[in-house]
């Protein structure tokens, strides 16, 4: 099964819904939490990351709110992740970046 469909019918069966804002604000909070543990596993970027069960679980938090979001607006990730590889080849065929400033 599909894991936005997944997330969709597990959101259905405890009746998580709600409305896309306070989704986006879920997965900035979860990000924080990840940004939060690299930290941490770090010492503030004195080790080398590691992965970790800590991490590993937060960014499976990160994850569930990025396609409980995209299920609320009806985003197919799937679609939407071609479009963005396709948008990536064509900025690095073009010799420019993948990144959004298309810093070189």
């Amino acid at each position: 099964m599909p894991r936005q469909e997944e997330v969709d019918m597990f959101m259905n069966k405890y009746d998580l819904d709600i409305q896309p804002e306070y989704r986006a604000m879920d997965i900035a909070a979860e990000f924080g939490e990840v940004a939060s543990e690299i930290l941490a596993l770090t010492d503030y970027g004195e080790k080398d990351l590691q992965n970790h069960p800590t991490l590993e679980e937060e960014l499976g938090d990160l994850y569930f709110a990025l396609i409980a979001l995209a299920n609320s607006l009806g985003v197919d990730l799937d679609m939407a992740l071609d479009d963005v590889l396709e948008k990536y080849e064509q900025r690095i065929n073009e010799g420019d970046s993948p990144s959004s400033d298309n810093a070189v």
